[in-house]
């Protein structure tokens, strides 16, 4: 894997880190091949029970590589193509919809600009555990594209249908308090302390009951686009499911024991 993104599973913990510092973890395209293919090794190794999605430097990301992408922008015109724009069904697209369906749980630390596709990864995830120094940057108008990278899915789930559109239409950028007020930060704590924060909620995670995590998971998002009675149904499903996992049985069994249950992720 390039060195622009790091990957390591430890203790069912899958750690992606984008690593590109000097460009505040801008996404050229060598970044977003290997974050394409990290997402889906985490989602793809039954030995990964959480993932933590997670920058170095002093941004998460911000978002598109626009030095390497005015001189994609530049070869498209004269071969008369819009190779570059295929960006996001090749790279963005994968990554978030990979981010947002893994049956695991996925948590973000945010520890500075997440802006653009920056912005939709982090959103991606199930939790988002912010520093107080970070900001979040809904930038696309700025730079007259529309949003990308999930935002107009996560968005408005997050702060509703007019907040999202006011900020995609007059793009801004939100400090870490304003993006908890609004319910985009799950958790904000001091920058220094955000790597071990993050890495303590991503390990809580990991160790948990991951049947059932997945099942949240599909939950949320089924009932997001159903009537009440196909989400029953889908509660019916996904309850019968987590009820035959392994988990259920220890979990069931602590509890009659008064004992801390030990899940094994089945």
């Amino acid at each position: 894997m390039a060195d622009s993104v790091l990957y390591d599973v430890t203790d069912g913990l899958a750690t992606i880190t984008l690593n590109r510092p000097d460009a505040m973890n801008a996404l050229n395209v060598e970044a977003k091949v290997a974050l394409r293919d990290a997402v889906g090794a985490a989602a793809a190794d039954s030995a990964v029970r959480a993932v933590l999605l997670t920058a170095t430097g002093r941004a998460f990301s911000v978002g598109q590589d626009l030095k390497e992408h005015v001189t994609l922008l530049a070869a498209d015109r004269e071969a008369g193509t819009q190779q570059t724009m295929t960006t996001v069904r090749e790279h963005y697209n994968p990554v978030v919809r990979t981010l947002a369906t893994m049956p695991k749980p996925v948590v973000a630390g945010v520890n500075g600009v997440a802006a653009g596709a920056g912005l939709g990864f982090a959103l991606a995830a199930d939790y988002r555990v912010v520093a107080d120094t970070a900001k979040f940057t809904t930038a696309f108008a700025g730079v007259a594209l529309t949003a990308d990278s999930g935002v107009s899915w996560t968005l408005p789930r997050l702060v509703g249908q007019g907040r999202a559109a006011d900020l995609l239409l007059f793009p801004r950028t939100l400090s870490a308090q304003e993006a908890y007020d609004l319910g985009i930060a799950n958790k904000v704590v001091p920058a220094d302390d955000l790597p071990a924060e993050a890495l303590a909620v991503a390990r809580a995670l990991a160790q948990g009951p991951t049947v059932a995590y997945a099942a949240i998971k599909e939950s949320l998002a089924h009932a997001a686009a159903h009537s009440l009675d196909e989400t029953l149904a889908k509660e019916d499903e996904l309850q019968t499911r987590a009820g035959a996992s392994e988990d259920h049985g220890i979990a069931v069994r602590a509890f009659v024991a008064k004992e801390a249950p030990r899940y094994v992720g089945r």
